[in-house]
């Protein structure tokens, strides 16, 4: 294992491939010929300066003198002990406390096979614990199929779409795998580097904001599917679980939607952001649910070209650089938080509904992101407060305007889309400008204030002058708003104890991912499938965490 971490080394964008050495041997005062090895943990883009951008690498590093180079540099924030990332399972497959647990209770379930399933399902594999996938949608390849059904003929599958089915709504977007989230047992690293056995750019694993793409994800999410079934799982397509068995407090199993029952004492709920069917189910069945805050707003389509001039100056389009992004914040007069998110460069707007009769959008890069348009959804904070009543009251405000954006866009799952200079104005589109909106199966000119809440409307156009001071042309006339935006995260969060993630009131059930209201993202989902998966199998297996 590398000895020492070295961090913020900064190189120009056009370094030559022996650079790297040179600016570490300098750094730390090593001769030339002394051994060294250097393996790239992370390389970041510092484009502050937009006339001299340059790389920002973290390093890991093999050097006899690594305990010299720490005690020389011991005040030096830069040079640290490199540390351990190793996952290791917390039960041992074939282990007594295993085979204990067996005799005890039936094999676990893991109820969804998006990102955090995927990642469940595929740590208690390795633990030995054989778990049962239970997915309502289909295989990936089926599943993709039948979004290119919505997408090309205007035929929705309620059961197998972008929301619903192998791989998780992650699979239909630009497969982002960064995240903010606390991760001091590097989960995050375990995440990565299945990903990359699965078939991933091995950069992944160290550039700073790394991606995948649909195309990628597809082959990756089969390869780690057949990982789960070599190891003793088992995974079960087209089972949409109907009803939980719950007996004095404790799960026992599920039932599913064709009348049969699957017993198990430990069940994971990876159900995703849009499965409101679920949600009804487990607040029917006493499960503690709470409201919580998302968003709602509209995609925003520029041409690439203008963000990545904007961000990267005279080395736009440099291949080392790629497609740019951005990350825009205004707090509005109104109180309301506007934000860019789910920045898709070089990609399409999609169609992203789980429900006949709505129109839902979505944003969607290939690993190549070199699509025309650059597209980012524009959101603004909603609150329980704008929705009272009932616990479930989130979804029913998604779904009104959700159906409201359906009739606007003519109803048949077309979008309604506005220029962004009549949108500043207050008046209809007619038409389009410059800027070709990438949504399939299309748009229809018109005002998306018939399809957001006037909070919304004033907030974003309170906004968006704002974010043209920080990037020149995003408030262009011929930009394009599609709505709507509403499955930014769950509105609601199933409530678990923060020891062992258990339902605070159904022990046994584990509720996990962006569904249950634990994540917001590919990565971040993966990693709370982690820490679920190592929770219930301690508890499977008896072990005793009290020391």
């Amino acid at each position: 294992m590398p000895t020492l971490r070295l961090t913020e080394l900064k190189l120009p964008l056009g370094h030559d491939e022996t650079a790297l050495e040179a600016a570490v041997r300098t750094r730390l005062g090593l001769a030339t010929g002394e051994p060294l090895s250097i393996r790239i943990f992370r390389r970041g883009i510092d484009a502050r300066r937009k006339s001299a951008i340059v790389f920002t690498y973290t390093l890991d590093l093999d050097t006899p003198r690594a305990g010299e180079l720490l005690r020389r540099f011991a005040a030096d924030p830069h040079v640290l002990p490199t540390p351990d990332m190793t996952w290791r399972a917390v039960v041992e497959a074939g282990s007594a406390a295993v085979a204990g647990g067996r005799t005890r209770h039936p094999r676990p379930l893991v109820i969804g096979l998006g990102p955090c399933g995927l990642l469940a399902a595929l740590a208690l594999a390795q633990m030995g614990l054989e778990p049962i996938v239970l997915e309502r949608g289909k295989a990936v390849r089926e599943r993709t199929r039948d979004t290119w059904g919505l997408w090309r003929r205007r035929v929705l599958d309620p059961e197998s779409n972008v929301q619903f089915g192998e791989g998780g709504a992650g699979t239909f977007s630009d497969g982002k795998l960064y995240s903010q989230v606390r991760d001091p047992l590097h989960h995050g690293r375990k995440v990565l580097e299945e990903f990359v056995e699965a078939g991933a750019p091995p950069e992944i694993l160290y550039v700073s904001k790394p991606h995948i793409g649909t195309f990628r994800l597809v082959k990756m999410v089969e390869h780690m599917r057949a990982k789960i079934e070599a190891l003793g799982g088992e995974i079960r397509f087209g089972q949409r679980v109907d009803d939980l068995l719950v007996e004095g407090g404790r799960v026992r199993g599920v039932v599913l939607a064709d009348g049969s029952a699957v017993r198990s004492d430990h069940v994971v709920l990876a159900i995703g952001h849009s499965a409101r069917d679920t949600f009804a189910m487990l607040h029917r069945c006493g499960v503690h649910i709470e409201a919580k805050p998302f968003s709602i707003g509209a995609r925003i389509e520029h041409p690439q070209s203008l963000i990545d001039r904007a961000r990267h100056g005279p080395s736009a389009g440099h291949p080392l650089l790629g497609a740019a992004d951005y990350k825009l914040v205004h707090h509005a007069g109104n109180g309301r938080a506007v934000y860019s998110f789910c920045m898709c460069p070089g990609g399409t707007v999609v169609a992203a509904t789980s429900e006949p009769g709505r129109v839902v959008t979505n944003g969607m890069s290939q690993y190549s992101r070199d699509e025309r348009n650059a597209n980012s959804a524009i959101v603004v904070s909603v609150t329980p407060e704008d929705y009272p009543g009932h616990v479930l009251a989130g979804i029913d405000f998604q779904r009104r305007w959700e159906g409201l954006a359906f009739g606007a866009g003519g109803g048949d799952y077309s979008a309604p889309a506005q220029r962004v200079g009549d949108f500043l104005a207050g008046r209809a589109s007619t038409a389009l400008g410059d800027v070709a909106p990438s949504y399939t199966p299309g748009v229809k000119p018109t005002d998306i204030a018939a399809c957001l809440p006037g909070f919304a409307i004033d907030a974003m156009r309170e906004a968006l002058p704002m974010f043209e001071r920080q990037i020149r042309g995003f408030a262009q006339a011929d930009a394009v708003l599609t709505a709507v935006e509403t499955r930014t995260s769950s509105p609601i969060r199933i409530r678990r104890n923060d020891g062992d993630l258990q339902s605070v009131n159904v022990r046994g059930l584990y509720p996990a991912g962006e569904g249950a209201g634990y994540a917001g993202g590919i990565l971040s989902a993966a990693i709370d499938g982690l820490r679920v998966a190592e929770a219930l199998a301690l508890d499977f297996a008896g072990v005793d965490r009290s020391g």
